[in-house]
């Protein structure tokens, strides 16, 4: 059975202080404690903690300052967001009803997916009945005015209660935005609700049965098969885009967990390069030696809302010292002719790819040989040494920083099968496995000297059943966490009804060519489709 949506607007809901994590929660009194909707508070104060206007956005900006979208998508749930955004701006809709079609959607698929696990509905029609308003008197907020969005649980959300999938914050209700959150409201986006992710965003919770859960909220499914899986850490994310009950949603990404619940889901989502999209303000956020492995980024249904979000979440923030300030290229200024393209479906047999996938990248292999420079078969070098080197680095403290987020957060009790007892990895050790990993990004940048774009398969097969051990699908996203490299995911296949996601891998800070290829992918293929829930 689903639990309960609850909408906290109300930041001080049930005694917690704003922006702390609340009293700490034992598992008992968790399970035995009756469930009740936080009751919201009035608007007004809720609405003063958003993120401020965008400066000088005192006028309407000239029409042709806008992505111009490529969707013509009749349905007003499945437009994408930039579509719903030059319907805003043009008035042929209004923002309110753009928010009330989302909620009904919302209401109709939720109980069947469990993606939404807050909603901040209220707070949504008060969102776009200001921006109808402004919209009256020539005022646009942003690139994003009236669009609504959904954030996944990690990200903290003034005034909506966010509780990283973890007991400890199941009353939690931040008084600020994550800096990714606050860029997108800031742009003029409308906040429906939270989508699941499991605890802290980090496995575990998920891992047994290979879904999104947590002991907070329960499991999310996938809207192509409730049977089956949606992935994580970001499952929440991508169930609810794919279902079209969000316009878009912002997820994080640790190990491919924006490209995993793409690829499952249908969808589109980008890995941005590391020290693009500021971490601050999120469950995992900066600092350490992961740290280049954390990143923020967009999950939507068409490659065009990646182009225009991506470059709103972007850039320093003074906080997360690791941001760089990189310019954004244009994808519409990429020459598809001139890129040189990389492609493979396995590596000395370790990911043991389906035959739908390795077809869906034989296919795409073929489609950009058609328009763009010399396809290879070819992998980075060092490729299936990353796989054992990411798993030994990954615990070699015994997740002890995994139980440090859990004390910050006051979880009494991190979920089920969480080991903070095994023997720790000695610091020279340690040290020469970052060495050694630091030695691999060497080579795997030094391939990309000879090509431009790389295509390759997010995962082995299509969303597995929830709980089948036997067959749990291998991931290929995590590689580029350690290499620190730009990687969009778009729909190119399926098996059956199921999806099937591939990876459009750019060289650092070239999103531009990863999104040119994805769109020229999703152009041919036709990307996103509507599950049938």
């Amino acid at each position: 059975m689903n639990p309960p949506l609850v909408h906290t607007s109300d930041r001080t809901a049930a005694g917690a202080r704003p922006g702390t994590p609340g009293e700490p929660v034992s598992r008992r009194s968790f399970l035995s404690a009756p469930r009740r909707p936080g009751l919201p508070a009035g608007l007004t104060g809720i609405l003063a903690l958003q993120s401020p206007p965008v400066a000088g956005a005192d006028k309407t900006p000239p029409a042709g300052s806008y992505l111009r979208s490529k969707d013509r998508n009749p349905v007003l749930t499945q437009c994408s967001a930039t579509r719903l955004a030059e319907m805003i701006r043009g008035k042929t809709v209004s923002s309110t009803e753009v928010v009330k079609a989302y909620i009904a959607r919302i209401e109709k698929v939720n109980q069947d997916l469990n993606a939404v696990v807050t909603r901040s509905f209220d707070l949504a029609l008060a969102e776009a009945r200001a921006a109808d308003e402004s919209l009256a008197k020539g005022v646009i907020r942003g690139p994003l005015h009236g669009v609504p969005m959904t954030v996944k649980d990690s990200l903290d959300t003034a005034g909506v209660r966010t509780t990283w999938g973890t007991l400890g914050r199941f009353n939690t209700v931040p008084d600020q935005d994550a800096t990714a959150v606050a860029r997108a409201r800031a742009a003029g986006a409308v906040l429906l609700g939270k989508t699941n992710t499991p605890e802290f965003t980090i496995g575990s919770g998920s891992y047994s049965v290979g879904t999104t859960m947590n002991l907070v909220f329960g499991l999310t499914r996938n809207p192509y098969d409730t049977r089956r899986s949606c992935a994580g850490s970001s499952g929440g994310a991508g169930a609810i885009v794919a279902a079209h009950g969000s316009a878009f949603d912002i997820g994080s990404d640790f190990g491919g967990s924006i490209r995993s619940p793409c690829h499952h889901n249908g969808i589109t989502g980008i890995k941005a390069t590391a020290g693009r999209v500021p971490r601050t303000g999120h469950a995992v956020d900066y600092g350490g030696i992961y740290d280049s492995q954390q990143q923020i980024g967009p999950m939507a249904r068409r490659v065009e809302d990646l182009i225009l979000i991506t470059p709103l979440l972007s850039g320093p923030d003074f906080k997360d010292a690791a941001m760089i300030p990189a310019p954004f290229r244009q994808a519409a200024d990429v020459d598809l002719k001139k890129l040189r393209v990389a492609f493979f479906s396995d590596v000395a047999g370790y990911h043991k790819p389906t035959p739908g996938t390795v077809k869906t990248v034989e296919a795409a292999a073929k489609a950009l040989g058609e328009v763009c420079g010399p396809v290879v078969e070819s992998a980075p070098d060092g490729y299936s040494e990353i796989w054992p080197l990411y798993a030994k680095l990954r615990f070699v403290d015994s997740s002890r920083w995994i139980r440090r987020i859990a004390q910050r957060s006051g979880t009494l009790f991190p979920a089920a099968g969480r080991k903070f007892d095994e023997p720790m990895t000695p610091v020279p050790e340690v040290s020469a496995l970052v060495e050694q990993r630091d030695d691999l990004k060497r080579r795997c940048l030094a391939w990309f000297r000879n090509h431009d774009v790389l295509i390759c398969p997010t995962n082995s097969s299509p969303a597995r059943l929830i709980g089948d051990e036997g067959h749990p699908g291998a991931g290929y996203t995590t590689i580029y966490n350690i290499t620190g490299w730009p990687s969009v995911v778009v729909r190119c296949g399926s098996e059956g009804d199921l999806p099937i996601g591939l990876q459009v891998v750019a060289r650092p800070f070239r999103e531009d060519v990863a999104f040119a290829v994805a769109e020229h992918l999703e152009s041919v293929f036709g990307g996103w489709k509507p599950p049938a829930i």
